[in-house]
């Protein structure tokens, strides 16, 4: 058992510091980060990037401290519900593309992959969110009967260092807008070039491929 536990702490890991590298690449390309996390090297590898990611591995040493349940507790509080607000701001970034696509006259044809539940499932995906955080809320501030300063923040540290960077970027850019208007979101620059005809052609293909089949396997491809 502790040979499987190893093996997927290793599986997570590669896997958090190659995306969490890869992101940061992205952030510099878009301005959002130093320009040195932009760098690459011969081989493909974003050095800088990778080695901030393992730096940050470090803190695991904190769990030799006497404390280190109160260390573990804190640490986890900052990144606890960062989940949650990354899939909300998926779920209201795609909202928002669809809005902008309409509002250009454009329409899904042109992408090469959709949501298979659309915009609803986005509105819904945001909504639910939205209530896990107010009970989250409700939880963290009144474990008891009575309110709990730690223990709220012990849950929610997460959301005045969300705030601290968003503040931070507003400050560092000079750009107070908070959303773009959907008539002037760009949703052209850093697309994937793709011949539009040819990908009309090959969605008019797989949808009479998919209605030429059985109900069952309909649902299948719907899910899965």
């Amino acid at each position: 058992m502790n040979v499987v536990i190893m093996i997927s702490v290793l599986s997570v890991g590669n896997t958090c510091v190659y995306s969490s590298s890869r992101v940061l690449v992205s952030l510099s390309e878009q301005g959002f980060a130093p320009r040195v996390f932009g760098y690459i090297d011969r081989e493909g590898r974003p050095l800088v990037g990778v080695c901030l990611c393992l730096a940050f591995g470090l803190l695991c040493y904190l769990s030799v401290l006497k404390n280190e349940s109160t260390v573990f507790t804190w640490l986890l509080s900052i990144s606890g519900l960062s989940s949650l607000f990354s899939w909300a701001s998926i779920c209201a970034s795609h909202f928002r593309f669809r809005l902008a696509l309409k509002a250009k006259g454009r329409s899904t044809d042109e992408l090469s992959f959709t949501s298979a539940v659309g915009t609803y499932g986005s509105c819904f995906g945001f909504g639910f969110i939205c209530v896990i955080f107010i009970l989250e809320f409700w939880v963290a501030l009144f474990p008891g009967s009575t309110a709990d300063a730690e223990n709220f923040f012990e849950t929610w540290l997460c959301v005045p260092v969300i705030i601290l960077f968003l503040v931070s970027y507003f400050v560092w850019k000079r750009k107070f807008v908070w959303l773009t208007p959907i008539k002037d979101i760009d949703i052209d620059s850093g697309r994937r070039v793709a011949d539009l005809d040819l990908l009309r052609q090959e969605l008019a293909e797989e949808r009479a491929y998919l209605a030429s089949k059985p109900f069952y396997y309909r649902m299948y491809r719907f899910w899965c």
